[in-house]
This record gives structure tokens, sequence and C-alpha cells, in this order.
């Protein structure tokens, strides 16, 4: 479930919570709404601190130094010539 799943669930138990007066028997709407909010939060929650866990930074490369008493040579892989050819 992503975070618009979470958002979704914590709209829905707030409208069961304090928009409805419907009267089900065996069922607590208000307490319904409860749970569908606690459940959007602990999602919302977890969501952020995974998405946080994936932001790694990555340091940035050091910097290539040519040498000009060294020769370029350049090596054939068969990806950066097109197709392989």
């Amino acid at each position: 479930m992503g975070l618009g799943g979470c958002i979704i669930l914590i709209a829905v138990g707030a409208i069961l919570t304090f928009a409805t007066d419907w009267d089900m028997q065996g069922v607590n709407l208000d307490l319904v709404g409860i749970i569908f909010m606690i459940v959007g939060l602990i999602g919302v929650a977890t969501f952020s601190s995974i998405a946080r866990r994936r932001r790694v930074v990555v340091p940035p490369a050091t910097p290539v130094v040519d040498d000009p008493a060294r020769p370029h040579h350049h090596i054939r892989d068969g990806y950066s010539d097109g197709y392989g050819a």
C-alpha cells in the first residue's frame, strides 16, 4: 500500500467517524473509522521511513586526471558503437 492508499484510509476513517450518523446493528462505525485512521497513520509513518532509507546520497566520484604520458586505449565492448557491430 502506497502513500495514496494510506491517505485514503485516513480520509475514509475521518468520514466514518465525524461525518456520518449511520447506525448499524453490531458495528460501531465510529470505532471502525478510528481504526482506519490509525492504520493509515501507521502506513504513512512506515512509508516515510522506507522512503527516507531509499534516498541514499552518493558521494561525488573522484575526478579523472588524464596523464599525457600514457596514450589512450579504446576498449571495444560491443555496446558503445551500436548493436555490437
